[in-house]
């Protein structure tokens, strides 16, 4: 399986898939999957509330966000995989971030469900076939395919977690 190529996805999603090392699902998981839950495990519960400056989300905000955007990305890919071709919705990250609750959460919570979450993300992208991968659809007005949406969860991901160690520690 090749790289998704920019016709396959919205320019504004060239950083993240910029970002990922790969060219099989496969690689992407072994690649990232335990590291990306290595990194918010290594995180002290200390930290959790931290925001690095005023306005900006704190660790467990960030995590929340990191959780529903890679929900509705699968979504996504779910639903452009089946063959739906309904135009599918954007999101409002900022609208979730506000109504997720995030800072009543432990962390402890948060992080079980980032690694719940992306261990079925990954069971389902190993489930697609190279034909389900190469599917086209439209999200938020732009067309995208299956493989370009799995490269965009995992550099979504990346992207926040370098975000993390530059920004909060």
């Amino acid at each position: 399986m090749a790289r998704p190529v920019p016709a396959d996805y919205a320019a504004f999603y060239q950083n993240y898939i910029a970002q990922i090392q790969g060219n099989s699902i496969e690689e992407l998981i072994a690649n990232y999957s335990s590291h990306f839950i290595h990194v918010f495990n290594e995180i002290p519960e200390s930290k959790a509330d931290f925001a690095y400056a005023d306005g900006k989300w704190t660790i467990k905000e960030v995590l929340q966000h990191m959780i529903d955007a890679e929900r509705v990305f699968v979504y996504r890919a779910l639903r452009i995989a089946r063959k739906d071709t309904y135009d599918l919705p954007g999101f409002n990250e900022n609208e979730f971030a506000v109504n997720a609750h995030a800072a009543s959460r432990s962390f402890s919570a948060l992080k079980e469900e980032f690694s719940l979450v992306r261990k079925s993300t990954d069971i389902f992208l190993l489930s697609l076939t190279e034909e389900d991968l190469a599917l086209k659809g439209t999200a938020n007005q732009h067309p995208v395919s299956v493989l370009a949406i799995a490269f965009i969860i995992f550099g979504h991901t990346r992207h926040h977690i370098q975000v993390i160690k530059e920004r909060y520690f």
